[in-house]
């Protein structure tokens, strides 16, 4: 079939035009004194204001797909309250099979698969190792050749992250950092972004067969706040220890672990022996409970 002759011409208009929505993209989510701003956005969701809210939700509404349907509140008096909503009971399924590792959160798959050795990559080009991720005083060598997830939560979701299996969480380090947007045009320009930004590393022991396995939420612009139900302390911008956080919390799987002030990242760290769920590729759509990882078989 001949091709139409139009067509060479319309495609470099295309790409252009792309190219320059990214960079407008970059822009307005990274060159902006990103610190300040999201000092400024806490700040404000913490106003109680039911008309404000009300106006702010409307605002929201406007740029993403926020469906409070399934709120448990459906009335909020502030920013605040509507980040961090709950969910009516029974609106999530948790996949309650032993040897399945659930998803933490909802969330949009991005980079996943094994880990090579100690790398891993927040995009395509865009590699990290494993300790500078972690932070200088984590032994990261349980997951050495093991698999990951990045669970990418847009401002829209459900920002509570929950266990995601019969686990104790064991130590909790905390990395006080910077707040880039972790949106795919800003993975995609900055090198190792996860391990600048605002993070803690949650390190878990399964029930099932002791297998050490770590969440890592990454706080981005307009986010870095991190509460943990089992700590007595906020994690965020301001709070700068102490870093390294002992503790011994048990967790069902399903139970609420914390949550997020806005929406980020959850990046999942396995051993070698896991396996990805079926469907769990780049781009996939998962929701809290389902099905992320498979577990190694039981001695």
């Amino acid at each position: 079939m001949k091709a139409h002759p139009s067509l060479p011409a319309r495609k470099p208009g295309l790409l252009q035009r792309l190219t320059q929505h990214e960079d407008l993209n970059f822009l307005l989510t990274n060159r902006v004194p990103r610190q300040a701003l999201t000092h400024l956005v806490g700040w404000y969701s913490r106003i109680r204001s039911p008309w404000l809210t009300r106006l702010s939700i409307w605002v929201w509404r406007r740029f993403t797909e926020l469906d409070l349907r399934e709120a448990k509140q459906q009335q909020f008096d502030s920013l605040h309250a509507c980040f961090t909503r709950e969910l009516k009971p029974g609106a999530r399924h948790v996949d309650v099979r032993d040897d399945i590792f659930a998803s933490p959160c909802d969330a949009i798959v991005g980079a996943c698969g094994p880990v090579q050795g100690t790398q891993v990559f927040q995009a395509k080009g865009f590699p990290y190792q494993l300790g500078e991720l972690f932070g200088p005083s984590q032994d990261t060598t349980p997951f050495h050749g093991g698999h990951y997830v990045t669970l990418r939560l847009t401002s829209a979701m459900y920002h509570r992250f929950h266990a995601p299996h019969d686990a104790t969480l064991e130590h909790v380090t905390y990395l006080s950092g910077d707040t880039w947007n972790v949106n795919p045009v800003a993975l995609q320009r900055v090198e190792k972004l996860y391990c600048r930004n605002e993070r803690a590393v949650l390190n878990l022991r399964l029930d099932r067969g002791g297998h050490r396995v770590a969440l890592v939420p990454v706080a981005a612009i307009l986010v870095a706040s991190i509460r943990l139900h089992c700590l007595d302390v906020r994690l965020h911008l301001r709070y700068r220890g102490p870093n390294e956080i002992g503790c011994r919390e048990p967790f069902a799987k399903g139970q609420e672990m914390g949550w997020f002030e806005h929406g980020s990242t959850i990046i999942v760290f396995v051993p070698p022996g896991f396996t990805l769920a079926e469907g769990v590729a780049p781009g996939a759509r998962v929701r809290m409970g389902q099905a992320l990882l498979q577990l190694p078989a039981s001695a």
